[in-house]
């Protein structure tokens, strides 16, 4: 039974795979408002109730990623050390996104390293473009901003009211999307645009410390 459920999650998440592929692929090629939900799935070889299945639209295939990194951080905030400082658990919780972030650079294996680069170079690309990308990129960030503060205020529940929590958290991501923002708009490549974040967590970790004494 167990070796029929692997299998079946297997296949699924090679499904949901072969779909944001295809759909960054023909969003390269053919531009973003010029590629139909239809076109996706035919150029995957599924049906559109499948790729419905996944994604609840094409512009939710771009940030695919989103929610397994929310996830981490909110596990990593919700497993922490009862004595554990505010800005050390918040300095683990940035690297361990960053770390999973990067998971496909340096892996060895070049196709996954190049998908993994592409996706980049679409999504920033059309992120800075599409108005309607753009406004979705603000409802991820602003829900990934409101889970993460549920999840510090409930982890430091006589420390933290949510208004400080808040201001830590907008802090943390504010000053690593605006590093990576700037990169991007730069041009620089996956691994300079995560070391530029890294800089701006840097730079909010020292005011979250001081604030946080």
């Amino acid at each position: 039974m167990s070796d029929g459920t692997g299998l079946r999650e297997r296949k699924k998440r090679r499904t949901r795979q072969i779909l944001i592929q295809t759909a960054i692929r023909l969003f390269d090629e053919q531009g973003y408002d010029q590629t139909t939900v239809a076109a996706v799935a035919a150029a995957a070889d599924v049906s559109t109730k499948t790729f419905f299945n996944y994604f609840p639209s094409k512009e939710a295939v771009l940030f695919a990623d989103t929610g397994e990194r929310i996830d981490l951080a909110v596990r990593l905030i919700t497993d922490h050390a009862d004595q554990e400082d505010v800005g050390d658990l918040l300095a683990r919780v940035a690297e361990g996104v960053l770390a999973l972030m990067g998971a496909a650079e340096g892996s060895g294996d070049e196709a996954e390293e190049a998908h993994a680069e592409l996706i980049y170079t679409v999504r920033a690309r059309l992120v800075l473009s599409v108005p309607a990308l753009q406004a979705r990129a603000l409802h991820v960030i602003f829900d990934a901003q409101r889970q993460l503060t549920d999840a510090l205020c409930r982890a430091y529940p006589d420390r933290l009211d949510r208004v400080s929590a808040a201001a830590f958290v907008g802090a943390l991501t504010g000053g690593a999307q605006a590093a990576a923002l700037t990169a991007i708009a730069q041009g620089e490549s996956l691994a300079e645009v995560r070391a530029a974040a890294r800089r701006g967590i840097d730079v909010a970790l020292l005011g979250i410390r001081t604030a946080a004494e």
